[in-house]
């Protein structure tokens, strides 16, 4: 086993282990800064892979903003910052079930469409700005502006869903009329 396998069997290890913390803490805040450090590991495993321009994307997109709005978003729409019974749902174990079997499934796929095969890594190979780019806009580009609607349809929900004043505000006025 190389340097660059031993780094990014840790870094993966970090990342899998920040991220299982994300979602068993039970504090908000918690969950952002365990996130910080899950991308911040993702972008450690894309340098080491020679992806440079996509770790940067990942540690200035994911790190800087993503969750920079999500510490926003709970600040501003007086969300529990503490510990909080309603983040504990009963279908803990169903859930955390669904989701190795998930995993597994994923697993058992990549190992039986890869199996053993090895990618050389080089410099400025797949990772550049150049390769990702050209990759993004000929070969990717409905499938990239069809993920930035359906996100931008995800945020719209997610916002109305967690104002309760909203849908009352539009309850009393649909009694109204």
């Amino acid at each position: 086993m190389t340097g660059q396998e031993i780094a990014f069997a840790l870094l993966g290890a970090v990342a899998v282990g920040s991220a299982l913390l994300v979602v068993t803490t039970r504090r908000l805040v918690h969950a952002a800064l365990w996130l910080v450090v899950s991308f911040g590991a993702l972008a450690g495993g894309y340098l080491v892979l020679t992806a440079e321009f996509v770790a940067w994307v990942q540690v200035l997109i994911y790190v800087g903003a993503i969750v920079v709005l999500l510490l926003f978003g709970i600040m501003l729409t007086r969300a529990p910052i503490g510990a909080s019974a309603e983040l504990d749902s009963p279908n803990r174990w169903i859930a955390a079930a669904v989701a190795v079997a998930t995993a597994a499934v994923l697993v058992t796929v990549l190992v039986m469409g890869f199996g053993d095969e090895r990618m050389p890594l080089a410099d400025g190979g797949a990772g550049s700005a150049e390769e990702l780019g050209s990759a993004v806009f000929r070969t990717w580009v409905l499938p990239f502006e069809v993920l930035s609607v359906l996100l931008l349809a995800s945020l719209v929900g997610a916002i109305v869903l967690s104002r309760p004043d909203v849908r009352a505000k539009n309850g009393d006025r649909e009694g109204e009329r």
